[in-house]
């Protein structure tokens, strides 16, 4: 039963990473000198890197502690602005691309809850940028209500769930 939701994880992910490249954005210059790439509220998103995964080996996924959100929200709440400075001070001298990870509780469809994800790692990314880490290096991920935290009901196991976690590539 766990390899057959390792394989089902496996396959979102790989999914995710290949839809994430079709919708492009605004055309311009990123941070890394190319004329291509996804727009995000005015922040260029990096090109996905080859062979690199959120639940990769060469991804460290416990680095920094995760921000956690309100039922049905991607408001970074002033609680838990303290682990972006954090994560923004190591960025400014780390040469690390950085994999941010939206995930929600199991309340909603699939689909809401990827997009909910994404939305939650895209306001970390802009807080990043905000307080001075290149957008450059920031890539984002959801993977909505899968790989709880907790894999309980109710509300203290979805407030654990809730959350974007911050992978930093090795």
């Amino acid at each position: 039963m766990k390899l057959i939701r390792l394989f089902s994880l496996a396959a979102l992910l790989l999914a995710t990473l290949s839809f994430a490249g079709c919708a492009k954005g605004k055309k311009g210059t990123g941070g890394n000198g190319s004329t291509d790439g996804d727009y995000v509220n005015g922040s260029p998103l990096p090109d996905r890197q080859e062979g690199v995964s959120f639940l990769g080996s060469n991804v460290d996924r416990s680095k920094f502690r995760p921000v956690y959100f309100g039922f049905d929200s991607y408001v970074i709440s002033s609680g838990e602005r303290s682990k972006i400075d954090e994560v923004a001070e190591f960025m400014k001298s780390a040469s690390n691309t950085l994999i941010l990870a939206g995930f929600t509780d199991e309340r909603g469809t699939p689909e809401y809850n990827r997009g909910l994800g994404e939305r939650r790692a895209q306001a970390v990314r802009e807080a990043l940028i905000h307080a001075g880490a290149d957008g450059s290096k920031i890539q984002t991920v959801s993977f909505g209500a899968e790989m709880p935290a907790d894999p309980g009901s109710g509300d203290s196991a979805w407030a654990k769930n809730r959350r974007a976690e911050f992978g930093v590539v090795r």
